[in-house]
């Protein structure tokens, strides 16, 4: 039976382009499979104008911020977009990349998609590329440049553990609209959130434990943190919520880890309207006046780095704890392009390529 599956797949996988076209005939490539890696995205510099940029796309995407245009476009342009990209810039200095002036979410993203390439290179079909939702390389350039190299065939790939529609849809919503435009559309695969992949759960027990190991310390507390949304999105249907507190069971359960030490948290709240709680920079303040001295935080959401992470939870949360009485705090960083990381984009991109290759 498993040689007839491989003679059967060998049989309707797409060849590479070898054809030879009629004199006159314009030159077409084909044959080849794309693999397109797609995260939130950076903005090109840390200055007023490119943060404003940045702020500008992101904060008028409708998936992000369901208020009417009319009541949210003030709001957005006359003070949002005139005071927030100062301080915003500010912050984004302090973990920018400097040797390749980006942020660190671009430079890891894309080593994601190198080695991810390395690891596909045995089938001289498949071309991995990686783009963002908002700022550059933006998605519209990267799909064109995929189907310019003969891509028939693409796979989206958004780095989102858990599915919201503020971030897995919104990066499709992007491709789609791109894809609009095409005379010669490839044929598009998504693949689906992976936040109870038994690879994925995996790689962060194991990239977990190996902080653990490194600590002087055992923590009292571990805090799964994952990034908010706000709760009317949960009552409109949103599986996000549901999605983070299954990740943080299995993650737990597979540490072994007591559920009375462990908690489950949401971070990076904006506006006043009320968002999915307990809130991470309340929790860790509590746990500092309740008396807990050592504790220990893991975003689980993220799949690289990113001033949510090495600015926010690093600096900011590590900065509330210990004003308030904590003394031990310590984040497992996201699995990034380590080992780990890498194993679980690996395992999704195969996964969903099988019938094409």
């Amino acid at each position: 039976m498993g040689t007839l599956m491989n003679e059967m797949t060998k049989a309707v996988a797409p060849k590479p382009n070898r054809a030879t076209w009629p004199a006159g005939h314009p030159k077409t490539n084909c044959g080849r499979i794309g693999v397109l890696l797609l995260n939130l995205g950076t903005p090109d510099g840390t200055d007023y104008w490119s943060m404003r940029r940045y702020l500008h796309e992101f904060l008028s995407d409708p998936r992000v911020i369901e208020v009417p245009r009319w009541k949210w476009w003030p709001i957005l342009n006359l003070i949002i977009l005139t005071r927030r990209p100062s301080t915003k810039g500010k912050d984004y200095e302090t973990i920018w990349n400097k040797e390749r002036d980006e942020g660190p979410l671009k430079t890891i993203t894309r080593n994601q998609a190198t080695v991810l390439a390395e690891r596909l290179s045995g089938d001289p079909r498949i071309i991995v590329d990686w783009a963002m939702r908002y700022a550059n390389p933006s998605t519209e350039s990267r799909l064109k440049w995929l189907q310019e190299q003969g891509c028939e065939r693409i796979l989206l790939v958004p780095l989102y553990p858990q599915y919201a529609a503020a971030t897995t849809a919104t990066a499709c919503d992007q491709a789609f609209r791109a894809l609009m435009k095409m005379r010669w559309q490839p044929f598009v695969r998504v693949a689906p959130s992976y936040h109870d992949d038994p690879v994925y759960i995996e790689a962060l027990a194991t990239s977990m434990q190996r902080h653990l190991d490194g600590l002087d310390f055992k923590p009292e507390r571990i805090i799964a943190t994952f990034h908010g949304m706000p709760q009317e999105y949960l009552e409109k249907g949103d599986p996000y919520h549901c999605q983070c507190q299954k990740t943080s069971r299995l993650l737990r359960e597979k540490m072994n880890w007591p559920a009375e030490t462990w908690l489950t948290t949401f971070q990076s709240r904006f506006g006043n309207d009320p968002w999915l709680q307990p809130y991470t920079d309340k929790t860790v303040e509590a746990l500092a006046k309740e008396g807990v001295k050592n504790i220990l935080l893991i975003a689980p959401g993220f799949s690289a780095d990113c001033l949510e992470t090495l600015e926010e939870l690093e600096v900011e949360n590590r900065d509330i704890f210990r004003e308030n009485g904590g003394r031990r705090f310590s984040y497992v960083p996201a699995l990034n392009d380590r080992e780990e990381g890498l194993k679980v984009i690996e395992a999704v991109v195969r996964r969903e390529l099988m019938g094409w290759i």
